[in-house]
């Protein structure tokens, strides 16, 4: 099982960040970012609404398009990042267990360098805007997303002591951007899976601490931040609602009818996705319907037979390994 790392975040201490920063005599953000970003934005988004809705290829051609729109913005490199993780999450992760935090045996996948390569450009490219004092809140904003995929890949790997050094980077430039502007509501996606998993993992997170001087954390902040990401995020409402969802199939929370519902509007909206109904599936047995549950595989099973997308390919093996479980002398090529 993996394990994650999460913060303590509160207006009061956004207050005390930005009031250090008028203090220090800083000049002031940029209070309107400009024209390009708001289009490149947009462009973003429905990037987004592929990658989510399971077509990964054509997401990554939506963000390179960004990238050679405005070559020296963060934005289209970390959107390919956040791509190409779930490229490696569909290659290596139990896709049958609501727990997106489970993690593979394979120490790297094929995705795996080049996901190192991008962020690293990310980070860059949002550091020289920073230095440049170019659009600061969404600057920090972007960075602080490099270091959550960063987090995030090194967590889907077991590597508890890189996840929590990205982890407390991540939290301190998301601060950073919700300090200059509190309306960039996407930064609830990192703060909030940082504060829930610092919480649950305690004993870990002592032992980190003391190497790294890790923060802690909030389990029910966490998922507060979580449902206000997913309410009212810009480009991270799918992807909060996606771990939100997985944090109530915790065993810690175990309240498998909200997770249920989280995935059946993530269904909804992106019905091209098998990953979805596997999910919902698997959601079924642990509220005791295996049945229910079984009927779900099967129906995914079929519907990505034969088809050659990466996602259907995954999907469609974790599904046959999931009916081999349920039936040992049966055969599911």
């Amino acid at each position: 099982m993996g394990k994650r790392s999460a913060v303590r975040e509160s207006w009061l201490l956004a207050a005390v960040i930005l009031g250090a920063s008028l203090a220090s005599g800083q000049p002031a953000p940029a209070g309107t970012a400009p024209a390009s970003d708001a289009d490149d934005r947009q462009h973003a988004a429905r990037g987004l609404g592929l990658m989510m809705d399971g077509d990964l290829s054509a997401a990554i051609e939506v963000f390179q398009q960004i990238q050679h729109h405005d070559p020296q913005s963060p934005l289209g490199f970390v959107m390919e990042a956040n791509a190409t993780w779930w490229r490696v999450y569909y290659a290596s992760a139990n896709l049958t267990d609501p727990d997106v935090f489970d993690v593979t045996n394979q120490e790297a996948t094929p995705y795996d360098s080049h996901f190192n390569d991008v962020v690293k450009i990310s980070i860059r490219k949002a550091e020289a805007r920073i230095h440049a004092r170019e659009d600061l809140a969404r600057s920090y904003l972007y960075e602080g997303y490099a270091y959550a995929l960063r987090a995030r890949l090194e967590g889907l790997h077991d590597r508890d002591l890189p996840t929590a050094r990205a982890g407390k980077k991540m939290r301190a430039l998301m601060l950073r951007a919700l300090a200059l502007d509190p309306s960039l509501t996407d930064a609830y996606l990192g703060i909030g899976i940082y504060n829930y998993f610092v919480d649950s993992l305690s004993a870990i997170v002592k032992i980190l601490s003391v190497f790294i001087g890790l923060p802690g954390g909030s389990r029910t902040e966490g998922l507060r931040q979580l449902q206000l990401c997913a309410d009212q995020g810009e480009m991270a409402r799918a992807e909060a609602k996606f771990y939100l969802a997985k944090d109530y199939s915790r065993a810690s929370e175990k309240q498998f009818e909200k997770s249920l519902h989280l995935f059946h509007e993530l269904q909804q909206e992106y019905p091209h996705n098998p990953l979805w109904p596997m999910l919902i599936g698997s959601l079924h047995f642990r509220l005791g319907k295996p049945q229910q549950g079984e009927s779900i595989y099967r129906e995914v099973y079929q519907n990505t037979a034969g088809k050659t997308s990466e996602v259907d390919v995954a999907v469609h093996h974790a599904a046959s390994q999931a009916l081999k479980r349920l039936h040992p002398g049966q055969k599911f090529p």
